[in-house]
């Protein structure tokens, strides 16, 4: 779901109070959101000086601040008791992007309609047409559209939250293909610097872990790996790999390849993906 930016600036002091901050600082931040005045340009002609009295300022550090306070005491109005692994509902929010995650449809429903009424509250509306529904499960379902409070939503078999693929099964195989594509493209916009043959080996490799493999790996302290991404994964590594070390010079004076062993001597993108996994486990661990 979507929530528009339009809050309603009476509010920001009165969740500003909640966070304890003191009284100067939220004058000092009404006083920025005073008399906020913009024109727009348009074929090089200015419109008219017209004010704005609702929302936070586009491009303004303290917006995005402000905003995420507004919503973290919406967010806290909808409860979710128990801890990451038996609560019923769960709430993930990136500035107005929010995905609901309920363990059965009424539950999902009811979570959606109090944070919708906590929203108005403070000026915040459900874009409609942004709004997707998916059902996590294994068996088929031909379900259309989701109504809820006199809306309806589109009922997708995946979606992309913050740059990763959910899909209806669960399943990681699309994500990992689509990265893998990433992957590539990173690689053939830099081929010219991994061609360059004023560049060291070892700068080539870090460029791969800095430029490619950071592109591949996005999001992966969340996936269960099955056999099948694993060799994908391999495989896309070691083509980048023989190109970065190129050909092997045997005894006789013939060049071939490198074999797979010659190439997994170092820490490998599996390796890593599970580096990552434990890294994040701990912060799991660390949450309250």
């Amino acid at each position: 779901m979507q929530a528009f930016d339009s809050v309603n600036r009476p509010m920001i002091p009165e969740c500003l109070k909640q966070y304890k901050v003191p009284g100067k600082l939220i004058k000092l931040v009404q006083a920025t959101l005073q008399r906020t005045r913009v024109k727009v340009k348009i074929n090089n002609d200015m419109t008219e000086q017209s004010e704005i009295t609702s929302g936070v300022k586009q491009g303004d550090p303290l917006s995005a601040l402000l905003f995420s306070i507004v919503m973290d005491v919406i967010i806290s109005k909808v409860e979710a008791r128990g801890n990451i692994s038996t609560r019923l509902k769960q709430i993930s929010l990136y500035a107005d992007d929010i995905i609901i995650i309920g363990r059965t449809k009424q539950v999902t429903m009811d979570t959606f309609s109090k944070l919708k009424r906590e929203a108005s509250k403070f000026g915040l509306l459900i874009n409609e047409n942004k709004t997707k529904y998916v059902m996590c499960t294994r068996k088929r379902y031909r379900e259309n559209k989701l109504e809820i409070d006199n809306m309806s939503f589109e009922s997708v078999q995946s979606f992309k939250y913050l740059g990763s693929t959910a899909n209806h099964n669960n399943t990681i195989e699309e994500e990992i293909k689509e990265r893998i594509i990433s992957g590539n493209r990173a690689f053939y916009a830099n081929r010219k610097m991994f061609q360059n043959k004023l560049l060291s080996k070892k700068s080539k490799l870090k460029l791969y872990w800095t430029l490619i493999r950071s592109v591949v790996t996005y999001a992966c302290e969340t996936w269960v790996l099955k056999e099948k991404g694993i060799q994908k994964l391999m495989i896309f590594e070691r083509k980048i790999l023989r190109k970065i070390f190129g050909p092997t010079k045997e005894e006789n004076g013939l060049w071939s390849i490198k074999t797979n062993e010659e190439l997994m001597k170092r820490k490998n993108i599996i390796r890593f993906i599970k580096s990552q996994r434990l890294k994040w486990l701990g912060h799991v661990e660390r949450l309250g």
